[in-house]
């Protein structure tokens, strides 16, 4: 069984972070290894992490976008056009998963795997050499927090280290993904932009957009990043509303909008695309000059 402790303290919401899950979670990990001075907060949904923010109650949102392995995290691009929030800051964050159990399991004592199945997909391997019988989770810290709860030492969690100490469970081995690298990129959200100096260094602009209905639009709206040399380093499409002839695009490109290129390059998109918002103008992590 989980410890039992005191209804947490309030928090200033100039010192909040908010994030999507239980305590444990990796976006958790992601708010204390970017933000280490500030205090997470954990949210049951991602709109609820979004309107902490836009309400005034937390300073900061860490919210993941997409995963190395994984692919994008559903809903994001949807909620963001709307969010009223600005992207201020990325971060890139290493998943490595941990195989936990309760404090006295062997790993000959496991029958039962439990985890998000995202973390399941990604451990294959282990799962199949241990001829584990996986369930699946919402998140990999509620998992974590279920095995605590059952205290069966038959029962086991994918999860992250972090989970592990918050529950006390024993972590019985270690870097379980199939897939060596396994990193989740987060952006950080805000109520106001906090656009960078463009001399100061590698700079990020993401923006959503729609195409004009009319033939080779979205050729036509990338060529300005094309000739004007500028990087798309994402470009990603999603239905609205559920109509097949409704796409929006979301885009992440290296530079300024300060920077004449990517100046040039934006207004060529609006003359082809509709709709045009910037979600964010913002320092590009270190991690992007390290891979």
């Amino acid at each position: 069984m989980t410890k039992q402790s005191n209804p947490p303290a309030p928090v200033a919401p100039d010192q909040a972070i908010a994030f999507q899950g239980v305590p444990g979670a990796y976006s958790h990990l992601a708010c204390r290894n970017a933000y280490p001075d500030m205090i997470p907060v954990s949210c049951e949904s991602f709109e609820d992490a979004f309107a902490m923010v836009k309400d005034g109650r937390a300073r900061l949102a860490m919210i993941p976008i997409e995963n190395s392995v994984a692919g994008r995290v559903a809903d994001i691009h949807h909620l963001l056009p709307d969010s009223g929030l600005h992207i201020i800051a990325e971060h890139f964050q290493p998943v490595r998963h941990q195989l936990l159990a309760v404090k006295g399991a062997a790993i000959e004592d496991l029958k039962v795997v439990h985890s998000h199945q995202q973390a399941l997909s990604q451990c294959r391997q282990m799962t199949r050499d241990l001829g584990l019988e996986t369930r699946v989770h919402a998140d990999t810290a509620g998992a974590a927090q279920e095995v605590a709860e059952r205290g069966n030492p038959a029962h086991g969690a994918i999860a992250s280290a972090l989970a592990g100490e918050i529950y006390g469970l024993t972590v019985l081995r270690s870097h379980l993904e199939d897939v060596i690298g396994n990193t989740t990129r987060f952006i950080v959200m805000a109520q106001r932009p906090s656009e960078p100096d463009p001399n100061a260094g590698p700079a990020m602009t993401s923006f959503v957009f729609q195409v004009r209905n009319v033939p080779a639009a979205l050729y036509k709206a990338m060529g300005g990043f094309a000739t004007n040399g500028v990087n798309m380093v994402k470009l990603e499409s999603y239905q609205i509303a559920g109509h097949f002839y409704a796409t929006q695009f979301y885009a992440d490109v290296e530079g300024h909008p300060a920077h004449k290129n990517v100046e040039r390059a934006l207004e060529e998109l609006q003359y082809f695309s509709t709709k045009l918002k910037i979600l964010g103008v913002y320092p590009a992590h270190p991690f992007r000059s390290e891979t």
